[in-house]
């Protein structure tokens, strides 16, 4: 479930579709730009969260992908 990025681009687009479906119209391009902008800083706050069961996830990762990993992680 983690794995699979595109998830969380879809869940982006459509919090940001939301938000500006809404309006409707705006009276020019700077204005969609700044709504944008500050939604995109809302929905970056919920990134920060951990990751649940990521322990797990890691796990799984080693197992399937030892040589890729051992490379990029240093303990």
């Amino acid at each position: 479930k983690i794995i699979y990025t595109t998830n969380t681009i879809e869940s982006y687009h459509n919090q940001l579709r939301k938000v500006t479906d809404r309006k409707g119209a705006f009276p020019n391009e700077m204005a969609l730009y700044k709504l944008v902008y500050l939604r995109t800083l809302d929905i970056k706050k919920s990134w920060l969260r951990p990751v649940q069961n990521w322990g797990q996830v890691m796990n799984q990762l080693e197992i399937l992908f030892s040589d890729r990993i051992a490379t990029h992680l240093k303990f």
